[in-house]
């Protein structure tokens, strides 16, 4: 059974800015220099913007000490988030897998 998520996941974004850059005294720039990206992709990520992509997730992980699975997972949580709020009702499952 699947549960509708209530409360809005910490994106992120949100995770990186408050848990990395700033305790870090970073900034978005010195962020993506050390990634070898270009700042406006920090910044979207970091506004909610844009997801954290595999690609993403990986160079985070290697910069912070993080597992990729860590900025992936956070991003899932939004996604599905996301979802719910756009989908009103789900399909009944197949009658096939109905147990009971």
């Amino acid at each position: 059974m699947l549960r509708k998520i209530k409360r809005k996941p910490t994106t992120p974004g949100e995770i990186l800015h408050e848990e990395y850059l700033e305790p870090l005294g970073l900034t978005q720039k010195s962020l993506a220099d050390h990634l070898a990206c270009d700042i406006k992709v920090i910044n979207r990520i970091v506004n909610g913007r844009c997801a954290v992509t595999a690609e993403m997730a990986l160079k985070l992980g290697a910069a912070l000490g993080t597992t990729p699975g860590f900025w992936l997972s956070a991003q899932e949580a939004v996604d599905i988030y996301e979802a719910w709020k756009r989908i009103s009702k789900l399909p009944k499952r197949l009658p096939h897998l109905a147990t009971g």
